[in-house]
C-alpha cells in the first residue's frame, strides 16, 4: 500500500483550494433550489426544482479537467434522474478494478425554526460552517468526489476505474434506485470499493467510518370512533356533553402506541423489530464511547434539565442496533380549537429497525399489533410506507482498515474511529446484496450540531476539506493494495 505521505501536502493544497474557490460558491447556489424529494414533492417533475438541482451539479462536473471521463444524467421514464460518471483508471492505476462511489442530491423538508438570519434555501457562511438545507446532506459528494480524483491526477498518483453515482431519491427511500442499478448494472461493473459520502461523524477531530446503518418503516395510524361528515371530515361533538361517554380518539392513539413501545422507556415491546448486538459492534460502541464521552449525547440541542435516554455506549447501541419509536405527523387542532371532541385521530409514526430486521416483516408485526382487537370497539387502520432495511458492513480487511487510519492521521492528526449510524442509507444494503465481496467505506459530515433534517443544518467547511483530502489518500491506498 502505497505511502501518500510526501504527497500529503500538495493534496491537502490542492483540497482546499478547490472548496474555497469552486465547491463552496456551487454548494450556495445548490442551497437556495428547494428540490424536495419525490416523497415530499410528488409533483417534482412539474415543479422543476430537481432537474435545475440535477443540471446545477452535472454543468459542473462536465467542467472539471478530469482525465479519462464520462459523464451523462440518466433519465428513466416517471423516474427521478441520475447523475452517472465513469472515470478510466490513472496514474498506473488499473481499468479491471472498480470502485463506486455514491451520493444524491435530493432534500429533506423546509421545517421551522431556523435562525432568523438563516434558512433552508438560504446559504449562510458562519463560523466555518455553512448553513442551508442539503449541503452536507449531502449534495458536497460529487463535488468531493471529482475533487478527490483531480487531486490524485494532478500528483500523478494512481487511482482505479471510478464510478460515480448521484441518484435524487435517497430521501424517500431510494425507490427509484433499483431500476437504475439494472439499467447501469454492465456499466458500472463489479467494484471491489463502496465509497458513500452520506453519513455521520461522531466528532469533527478525525475521520469516521460507519459499520451499521438502522432501517425504516413507517405509516399512519387512524383511529375512528365517530361517524365521520358527509363531506368526510372528522365528526366533532361536545367535549362536556361528550366527554366521559365518547373514548377520545387520541387517547386511544395512545392506547394503540403502548402496544409498540413501554411508553417510560421507549423500549420496543415487538420482538419481530429487535436483533442480537453483535459482540464486535459492542466494542465498537464502546471505544467511540471512549472518545466522544458526554459528547455522544450533549451534541443534540437539549433543553435546560432535559436527560437523555441513556449515556455513553448504550446511548450509541440504542442509535444504532435498538428499535425507536417517532410520532412524526399528527392531524391534532392547533391551539385555538374549541371544546370539541373530536371523533377521529391520526399519527404518523415512524420506526427505526436494526440491521438484519426484514422491513416487510417489521411491518407487517406493526400492522397486526396496532390493528388487532381495537380499543371500545374503534375502526383502526394502519397504512403503511415503503420500508427500508437497514445494513451492516462486511468485516474490513487489513488494508482498508490500515487505509483510512493513514488517512485520517495524515489529514486529521487523529486515527480513524468506527461506529454505527442511526439513519437509513437504502442504497447500501441495495449494493450488499449486488455485490456480496465488496468493500465499504461509509462515511459524512454529518457530526454534532449539524442537525439533517432539521433548522439550522451546516456543513463543517473544514471536515469537508480533510474528508475529501482522506478519501483521495484511500484511493490511491486500493489501487496500491497488497
Amino acid at each position: 500500500m502505497k505511502d501518500i505521505g510526501a504527497h500529503a501536502g500538495d493534496l491537502k493544497a490542492f483540497v482546499e483550494q478547490r472548496w474555497e474557490e469552486s465547491i463552496l460558491p456551487e454548494l450556495e447556489a445548490y442551497i437556495a433550489i428547494p428540490n424536495l424529494s419525490p416523497h415530499f414533492d410528488p409533483d417534482w417533475a412539474e415543479h422543476g426544482h430537481m432537474e435545475k438541482a440535477t443540471e446545477h451539479i452535472h454543468r459542473w462536473c462536465a467542467e472539471q479537467a478530469i482525465e479519462g471521463m464520462s459523464l451523462e444524467v440518466v433519465r428513466l421514464d416517471g423516474r427521478t434522474p441520475v447523475i452517472f460518471m465513469e472515470i478510466e483508471a490513472s496514474g498506473g492505476g488499473s481499468n479491471e478494478k472498480t470502485v463506486l462511489l455514491y451520493g444524491h442530491l435530493d432534500k429533506q423538508p423546509e421545517m421551522s425554526g431556523w435562525d432568523a438570519d438563516k434558512g433552508p434555501w438560504k446559504p449562510v457562511r458562519q463560523d466555518g460552517k455553512l448553513y442551508g438545507r442539503g449541503g452536507a446532506d449531502d449534495g458536497y459528494a460529487a463535488y468531493a468526489s471529482l475533487t478527490a480524483i483531480a487531486a490524485l491526477q494532478r500528483q500523478g498518483l494512481p487511482h482505479d476505474r471510478c464510478v460515480v453515482l448521484i441518484e435524487a431519491c435517497e430521501e424517500s427511500g431510494s425507490f427509484d434506485l433499483p431500476p437504475y442499478l439494472e439499467h447501469l448494472k454492465a456499466r458500472i461493473g463489479t467494484p471491489y470499493l463502496v465509497v458513500c459520502l452520506d453519513s455521520g461523524c461522531g466528532d469533527y477531530e478525525r475521520l469516521w467510518g460507519t459499520t451499521s446503518l438502522r432501517g425504516l418503516v413507517g405509516g399512519t395510524l387512524k383511529v375512528e370512533n365517530l361517524k365521520p361528515t358527509a363531506d368526510g371530515s372528522a365528526a366533532g361533538v361536545h367535549s362536556g356533553d361528550s366527554g366521559g361517554i365518547v373514548p377520545s380518539a387520541g387517547r386511544l392513539v395512545r392506547l394503540l402506541l403502548a402496544r409498540l413501545e413501554d411508553t417510560t422507556t421507549g423500549e420496543i415491546q415487538l420482538d419481530a423489530l429487535k436483533v442480537a448486538i453483535p459482540d464486535d459492534r459492542r466494542e465498537q460502541a464502546e471505544q467511540a464511547a471512549q472518545i466522544l464521552g458526554d459528547g455522544v449525547w450533549q451534541k443534540y440541542p437539549f433543553a435546560d434539565g432535559a436527560e437523555p435516554m441513556a449515556a455513553g455506549a448504550e446511548a450509541i447501541l440504542n442509535r444504532t442496533w435498538r428499535p425507536i419509536l417517532e410520532v412524526v405527523g399528527t392531524d391534532a387542532p392547533d391551539l385555538r380549537a374549541g371544546n370539541v371532541l373530536r371523533g377521529r385521530a391520526q399519527a404518523k409514526l415512524s420506526i427505526r429497525i436494526p440491521p438484519h430486521v426484514n422491513p416487510e416483516e417489521a411491518t407487517a408485526a406493526i400492522k397486526s399489533a396496532l390493528e388487532s382487537d381495537p380499543p371500545k370497539g374503534a375502526a383502526v387502520t394502519f397504512e403503511p410506507e415503503q420500508g427500508a432495511a437497514g445494513w451492516e458492513a462486511p468485516t474490513m480487511v487489513p488494508w482498508l482498515e490500515q487505509s483510512l487510519t493513514a488517512a485520517s492521521e495524515a489529514f486529521f492528526g487523529h486515527p480513524a474511529a468506527f461506529q454505527g449510524e442511526g439513519g437509513t442509507i437504502p442504497f447500501m444494503g441495495m449494493l450488499g446484496e449486488m455485490f456480496p465481496e465488496a468493500q465499504f467505506v461509509i462515511t459524512g459530515l454529518l457530526g454534532p450540531g449539524s442537525n439533517a433534517h432539521g433548522p439550522n443544518e451546516f456543513l463543517h467547511i473544514d471536515c469537508a476539506k480533510k474528508l475529501t483530502a482522506s478519501m483521495a489518500a484511500v484511493l490511491v491506498h486500493a489501487a496500491t493494495r497488497d
